[in-house]
């Protein structure tokens, strides 16, 4: 089941970002981009918060429930607000050999590299830190319960705002520039949760959030600019290099938190942010951003 959902869920993202790359004007990218952004991490906020706080009163299968709810309802709203694609070509079906030649074409495009190379490292930070910060809160000092542990995911909110925001900055300063404040956010937000105060690590977690979305928003709209042709297949490649980072580094992080604990978890991803620091600055020294 979880297997079937993840395949199912996987597409949505990648139509949605295709879509505003071909309906959107290019100036306007950035912006819309960074709105969908907040979207997601509003409905992740949503789904995680009110999941572990619908649990404290009904059972799971009710909460599940509650959630598909508002599922059918946001899918009712979007097929009822959705305009109508003015720009988005109508391929006739094609054959593997079609998708294997436009996905092979974009690997060839430097810039394109940086990017997908960007979305795993961006993933690979913001999950590894979030999955194993939930099992530093639920051991002593802390001992928090699920639904207190939950509650840290409230700091979405504030992806929300760093998204949105981003997409505004990137018309002002050079993208290169936003991208690298997203790892810089990330670097620091990892250092401060080393502290063992409650307070320090919530603070933390806020920066690795707002860098995080603002990385994620500013990459991806870059992905939609620099395909010239075949967004679709772009950004289904971004998306491919995203999950690649969450589930390879989340699954290393699993056993740096085993051998060492969570300072060894922050010295791994401190490691991944140098790294999106270095590809940036290949993007900004060859001039490809």
């Amino acid at each position: 089941m979880r297997a079937t959902m993840g395949v199912v869920l996987g597409g949505v993202p990648a139509v949605a970002m295709a879509w505003l790359s071909e309906e959107i004007e290019s100036k306007d990218l950035p912006k819309a981009m960074g709105i969908y952004v907040a979207g997601t991490a509003f409905g992740a906020m949503l789904g995680r918060v009110g999941m572990g706080l619908l649990t404290e009163y009904v059972s799971w299968r009710a909460a599940m429930a509650a959630m598909g709810g508002l599922c059918v309802i946001a899918a009712l709203g979007f097929l009822y607000l959705l305009p109508n694609a003015k720009n988005t070509p109508i391929l006739k079906k094609k054959g593997f050999a079609y998708h294997a030649k436009a996905w092979l074409s974009h690997l060839k495009v430097r810039a394109l590299q940086c990017s997908y190379i960007m979305g795993f490292l961006f993933t690979s930070v913001f999950v590894t830190l979030f999955n194993y910060a939930t099992f530093r809160l639920a051991q002593a000092p802390y001992n928090l319960s699920p639904t207190q542990i939950s509650l840290i995911f409230l700091t979405f909110a504030l992806g929300m705002v760093s998204s949105s925001i981003s997409g505004y900055l990137i018309q002002r300063f050079q993208r290169t520039t936003i991208m690298a404040m997203g790892y810089g956010l990330l670097f620091v937000g990892g250092l401060v949760t080393l502290h063992e105060s409650l307070y320090a690590i919530i603070a933390g977690v806020s920066l690795c959030t707002m860098g995080f979305f603002t990385g994620h928003s500013a990459t991806s709209s870059f992905v939609g600019k620099t395909a010239k042709e075949h967004k679709g297949h772009a950004t289904a490649l971004y998306l491919l290099f995203y999950y690649l980072g969450s589930s390879v580094m989340g699954t290393i992080g699993g056993w740096v938190w085993d051998f060492s604990g969570w300072g060894g978890v922050v010295l791994m991803t401190s490691g991944v942010c140098i790294a999106g620091l270095a590809v940036v600055s290949f993007l900004k020294v060859k001039k490809l951003a």
